[in-house]
């Protein structure tokens, strides 16, 4: 019970982080670049926000005009309602409105829309933006929430990190192109790797090798380990690791070729000592195909079926490579063969080498000798060049 307490503290408070407004603008430019009239005439909805204090609300509100969009909604979630409660104070926004209530504000969710001028200056911004209680808490899984997703265009938020799966199945049912933020190893959940193996979503054009900061409650608590600025801009912020952005709205960066060297050129020539100076790419025990340890380790030249990691999304163009399938949930294509699992003798070997976790028959996990030793691969993606394809 006590370590279930501590997972569901930890899972509201990430829950709690706030995404920042040049994060938020530097994706966007991406999709308008590729599309300048992606936008127009359409409506957005972001739910799962604090419009108050979000930088989505106040991005989208600011630049409503530039973009062309018809309509904007933003909805919230009640401060009673939320797992993580820190301390909530109204703010003047609320507490200056006649319609303020000292007990909605607290039970019931708020809901922001932006169409029109109403503060009569000629243009529409965030001076514009109207707002009134929910009937309900904002949950987006409400039928309140359900109606604005529906009449919505795009959908465009950072959800609640412990929701991502279903958050996701919420948005795709509904089939509306989206912008979310979430954990790259979601990449690949059975729920999410079929739609990115299809090309019917992908990740964004923001690279998240460098992770991305959040703004945080003023009560958050850091781990010991933490190491990075706990400030930007005035505010506490915390740095979250293999964050991407997924979409499937799309952007120039995901047409850009990787560039590659021959796999003679790979074994001679790479900075990783783990090709460096071998004779061939280790092959899988249980798969029909090579393991590349790292993105820019990919051969030009090799026809058959290569496990690459998950990173490898980030540079992954569709023009050049076909997806495969996955060692994590074992989701792989008709034509990429999987034997009934690893033998019982890598397994034996695999404990013999010390490695450690109860192994399943037919477990979908990548295994290949390295350099003699019987070794679990990190999750992995197996790909194949699109002029392999017969």
């Amino acid at each position: 019970m006590a370590n279930s307490n501590l997972t569901n503290a930890k899972n509201a408070k990430v829950d709690e982080f706030y995404t920042q407004y040049h994060d938020i603008e530097q994706e966007i430019a991406a999709y308008l670049e590729y599309n300048p009239d992606v936008f127009r005439g359409k409506t957005i909805l972001l739910p799962c926000d604090d419009p108050e204090w979000s930088n989505f609300t106040k991005f989208f509100a600011q630049n409503f005009e530039r973009f062309g969009l018809k309509k904007l909604i933003s909805t919230s979630y009640a401060p009673d309602s939320k797992n993580y409660k820190g301390a909530y104070q109204p703010t003047l926004f609320e507490t200056n409105d006649p319609q303020f209530d000292k007990q909605k504000t607290i039970v019931n969710g708020k809901l922001f829309t932006l169409s029109k001028d109403i503060s009569g200056d000629g243009k529409i911004d965030v001076n514009d933006l109207e707002w009134n209680y929910l009937k309900g808490d904002g949950d987006f899984r409400s039928n309140e929430i359900k109606k604005l997703r529906d009449e919505a265009d795009f959908i465009v938020t950072n959800p609640p990190f412990s929701l991502f799966r279903e958050f996701w199945t919420w948005i795709t049912i509904a089939q509306k192109q989206f912008v979310i933020i979430g954990n790259m190893n979601a990449i690949t959940y059975k729920e999410i790797f079929p739609f990115i193996k299809e090309n019917h979503a992908w990740l964004g054009a923001t690279n998240f090798n460098t992770g991305m900061y959040f703004r945080v409650p003023p009560d958050f608590v850091y781990a010991d380990s933490y190491k990075f600025e706990r400030e930007k801009n005035g505010e506490k912020v915390n740095r979250v690791p293999g964050v991407c952005w997924f979409t499937n709205i799309d952007h120039g960066r995901r047409h850009q070729p990787l560039p590659l060297m021959s796999m003679t050129d790979n074994l001679k020539f790479s900075k990783h000592k783990e090709i460096k100076g071998k004779a061939s790419y280790d092959h899988y025990d249980n798969y029909e195909g090579i393991d590349v340890p790292f993105t820019d380790a990919i051969p030009s030249d090799y026809d058959g079926v290569m496990g690459v990691p998950i990173t490898f999304l980030d540079k992954y163009c569709p023009e050049q490579f076909e997806i495969m399938g996955t060692s994590d949930n074992g989701i792989i294509d008709d034509e990429f063969k999987k034997t009934q699992g690893l033998s019982q003798k890598f397994v034996d070997d695999y404990y013999k080498a010390g490695g450690k976790g109860a192994y399943k028959e037919g477990n979908p996990t990548a295994g290949l000798y390295n350099n003699g030793i019987a070794t679990m691969a990190y999750k992995r993606i197996f790909i194949r060049h699109k002029k392999a394809k017969k």
